[in-house]
């Protein structure tokens, strides 16, 4: 898989601890760009779930994990702003990937309870993001998500353990590999 110059989702996925064994959700997994790193990542003893509203992508993105030889794939048709949207079950999971998604949804905080009710106790959010417009590069700017936003300014104890609660969505503490040159990416590993 080739991968960006831009955001490499290995990378990302390493630096959030992903490990052979886990299951991850892919919330808005679209084309599948994180979704088959993680694949990768898992191995076959780990499972990764595609979640897209977007129903006529997940036959592509089936088809090419497939071919790509990874069969701990599964693609799922829901929508994840919506109360147990994503179809998953609650406590089921190590990882949930959130890239470029919350800038384009309505209902952020919804997106963000739905990924704390699939998490496992112990399990991350890896959340990638636009941080600003930049020009009209990216969304509008009353698009851009915050912390607060996303609704995990409330709920940040639940997110993480108090050593990563500070610094949880903070872009000025991301490491490099989450930032693009223009500082377009906010994320964090919650």
């Amino acid at each position: 898989m080739a991968e960006s110059s831009f955001l490499n989702p290995t990378q990302a996925l390493r630096a959030a601890k992903l490990h052979e064994g886990q299951r991850v959700a892919d919330f808005g997994a679209g084309s599948g760009f994180f979704t088959r790193a993680a694949a990768r990542l898992v191995g076959e003893s780990g499972l990764v779930w595609a979640v897209d509203v977007h129903q006529d992508l997940l036959p592509r993105l089936k088809n090419l994990s497939l071919q790509e030889g990874l069969h701990n794939v599964e693609v799922v048709h829901g929508d994840v702003e919506k109360p147990k949207g994503s179809r998953l079950p609650a406590d089921n999971f190590d990882l949930v990937i959130m890239s470029n998604l919350l800038f384009g949804a309505e209902h952020k905080d919804a997106v963000s309870k739905e990924a704390h009710r699939v998490l496992r106790k112990t399990g991350r959010a890896l959340v990638i993001d636009w941080a600003g417009s930049f020009g009209g590069l990216g969304p509008e700017e009353k698009a851009v998500v915050t912390a607060d936003l996303a609704g995990w300014g409330r709920r940040k104890k639940q997110w993480s353990p108090p050593s990563t609660r500070a610094r949880c969505l903070n872009s000025t503490d991301l490491p490099m590999w989450m930032r693009s040159p223009q500082g377009r990416i906010i994320g964090g590993c919650c």
